[in-house]
């Protein structure tokens, strides 16, 4: 336009201020801009942006509630490891006092097996003492007999006599082992 204004040969026109038609063609193509930006434009952004905020707030909401829960296992594991470590602690001690048990009932057993072999064997030594002292005075009497009659010069065959003749120096032994 500018050009038409120089070719018609009038007046110069100033280049700081537009031609009347530039501001009329310029505000309604400004007007028709800002109408279709209005219209379509802004609304669809609006949209946009409504959503997005739902989603980071969505997002924000799934996040907190997410942790919640998080805390709320965590306490829960929390109380069953403590469950758990006491009832560890309980069967520890239960098994210790059974262990216990068991060990004094074994050590009594021993104990009580300990004193029987004991007191068999006291039997047992008491029987074969008492055999070997009858063996021994047998032996004893043959042997005082067969002396006495050696000393005595006459034959001790004579069963009761003999016997009473074994008894008197047993018992004449008997007296002196005891003082």
């Amino acid at each position: 336009m500018f050009f038409l204004a120089a070719e018609g040969g009038g007046a110069t026109h100033n280049p700081i201020i537009p031609a009347w038609q530039e501001i009329v063609v310029g505000g309604i193509a400004f007007i028709l801009l800002c109408y279709v930006l209005m219209k379509f434009v802004f609304p669809r952004m609006e949209q946009t942006f409504q959503a997005r905020v739902d989603a980071i707030e969505g997002g924000i909401k799934r996040a907190e509630a997410a942790q919640a829960e998080a805390n709320q296992l965590l306490e829960q594991y929390r109380a069953q490891l403590a469950e758990a470590r006491t009832d560890a602690a309980k069967i520890r001690d239960d098994a210790r006092a059974d262990a216990e048990g068991i060990r004094q009932d074994v050590l009594a057993k021993a104990r009580e097996e300990s004193d029987r072999i004991i007191a068999a064997g006291k039997e047992q030594l008491a029987a074969e003492r008492a055999t070997i002292v009858r063996e021994l005075r047998t032996e004893v009497g043959t042997i005082a007999v067969d002396l006495a009659s050696k000393i005595v010069g006459e034959s001790l065959a004579d069963e009761a006599r003999r016997k009473g003749t074994v008894d008197r120096f047993l018992s004449g032994l008997e007296s002196a082992g005891a003082r």
